[in-house]
């Protein structure tokens, strides 16, 4: 048979050719649902088997035909408008008219429907799993890094004296919500539209629960218009992959950030070097990494622009929806693992970073607070440190100075409200980080309370990813035993 003529089995002649059929098809893309479709397929057919809806030799001539159309790939599938179509078309060339009997009782809407959410769980549970690998490496670095005091800045001005223990862990609880968010995508992703027909359901006495159960979801879509039209589910999972991809815009720009202060040392496997200025040493896998976020973030505009404006139930716009959840998926995944990398063979300096810790006299707030625990109204004591940070012109004011501006804006010396020892410690950033134990706070045994928060947020959502993943891979083998017991 002629690809000509193949490409008119499912449709006829009426609407196999013209100028619009290269335009309109979707085959080539639809490589990333060959085997979903397969495992669609096998579904619907065991199931119409098992209802009496299609003879079982028939059902056992279509389920043999599908394992050699698995076999010989998606690049030898027959012309077609898209992946379902070639391989229906493909089945009956193996079977013979019967095979059609494949597409009783389902549209190519609700398949089509369920092809896509039955790959995107898997790609959404990769995702996660590399979320997981990346706050474990932000885990494992703060660790090692407890007590190592580094500066905080606000509007990249030197702030307050920080570790980097808390600083990783400031990123760890941001992906911690990421990742919580990834597995509630895949909850309300992993639900079953087989069976809702073009949009209107189907006369034959199919049974949804059972392809459901065959195909691994937790459940089916009620309604059959809502079924085959929703594409919500893919809004959301590009959503919670594009706000990840924002936390680790956030991440990668810091560490350009602090790379470029020397703040921390980059692994050349992270870097690289210009092609005339040999000295240089540039971050580029993270300044690839911050731009994932740009794409992420305009690939959840284009689709929910293609979304906004359509009547119920199924138009073909939907096909161009689609792509854009798998460019963020990979996109978005491949960046992740990236920052995990960098993260874990990234050294943290940490006499450079105790040194520039005091920097811009950021031990200010320390010195107000103190004055605010004896008694003086903060207020008061701000006005203190703010004049003395003046007169020190943005360097951190010796004693001498502190006293004088206590007295000009006091009346009496700082010494009556505090000790000399005291404001000495508080000059210390070291001290500074240790004084603020606070629940979250910087000290490290607030920083070890964290690190046993994010253990135990990090197992839970490992132990939600495994499950779900075991889930799906019983419900392959179920799948198996069924195909296997009728070919």
């Amino acid at each position: 048979m002629s690809d000509e003529e193949s490409s008119g089995v499912v449709r006829r002649d009426r609407f196999s050719g013209g100028p619009a059929r290269e335009f309109m098809s979707s085959l080539a893309a639809d490589e990333r649902i060959f085997a979903a479709d397969v495992a669609v397929d096998r579904a619907h057919v065991v199931m119409l088997e098992e209802q009496g809806i299609v003879e079982s030799e028939v059902a056992a001539d279509v389920l043999a035909a599908l394992e050699d159309v698995e076999a010989a790939g998606h690049g030898a599938l027959p012309d077609g408008e898209d992946v379902h179509e070639a391989i229906e078309t493909a089945v009956i060339e193996r079977v013979g008219p019967d095979g059609g009997k494949m597409h009783t009782a389902r549209s190519r809407n609700d398949e089509v429907a369920t092809c896509i959410r039955y790959r995107l769980r898997r790609d959404l549970l990769d995702a996660v799993e590399s979320t997981l690998a990346l706050r474990e490496s932000l885990r494992e670095t703060a660790e090692e890094h407890l007590e190592t005091v580094m500066p905080g800045y606000t509007h990249l001005q030197p702030a307050q004296p920080t570790t980097v223990a808390h600083f990783l862990l400031s990123y760890e609880a941001a992906f911690a919500r990421d990742t919580a968010r990834l597995l509630d995508a895949y909850d309300r992703t992993n639900v079953s539209p087989l069976g809702a027909a073009a949009f209107a359901g189907t006369p034959f006495d199919v049974d949804r629960e059972r392809t459901a159960e065959l195909l691994g979801f937790d459940g089916v879509l009620g309604n059959s218009m809502d079924a085959s039209s929703a594409r919500d589910f893919l809004a959301e999972s590009v959503s919670a992959l594009s706000t990840h991809a924002v936390t680790l815009s956030g991440l990668a720009e810091d560490l350009v950030v602090f790379a470029n202060k020397g703040h921390v040392e980059l692994s050349d496997d992270y870097s690289s070097t210009s092609s005339i200025m040999p000295q240089k040493v540039n971050p580029d896998t993270l300044e690839l990494v911050r731009a994932t976020a740009g794409d992420a973030a305009s690939g959840l505009n284009g689709l929910l622009t293609t979304l906004k404006g359509l009547p119920r139930a199924y138009n073909r716009d939907l096909q161009r929806a689609t792509p854009h959840a798998w460019r963020a998926v990979d996109d978005v995944s491949a960046a992740t693992e990236v920052a995990a990398g960098a993260v874990a063979t990234a050294e943290w300096p940490e006499e450079t970073l105790a040194d520039a810790a005091a920097d811009g006299f950021s031990t200010a707030t320390g010195v107000a607070d103190a004055l605010a625990m004896a008694g003086l109204p903060f207020r008061t004591a701000h006005e203190v440190v703010a004049e003395a940070a003046n007169r020190a012109d943005g360097e951190t004011p010796d004693l001498a100075t502190l006293d004088a501006v206590a007295e000009d804006v006091l009346g009496d010396t700082l010494f009556e409200y505090v000790s000399r020892e005291h404001v000495e410690r508080t000059l210390d950033p070291a001290y500074s980080v240790a004084s603020r134990d606070s629940a979250g706070g910087p000290a490290p045994e607030a920083v070890a309370t964290q690190l046993d928060e994010a253990a135990a947020r990090f197992d839970a959502h490992e132990e939600g990813r495994a499950e779900r993943a075991e889930a799906l891979e019983s419900a392959d083998g179920r799948l198996a035993a069924e195909v296997n017991a009728r070919v």
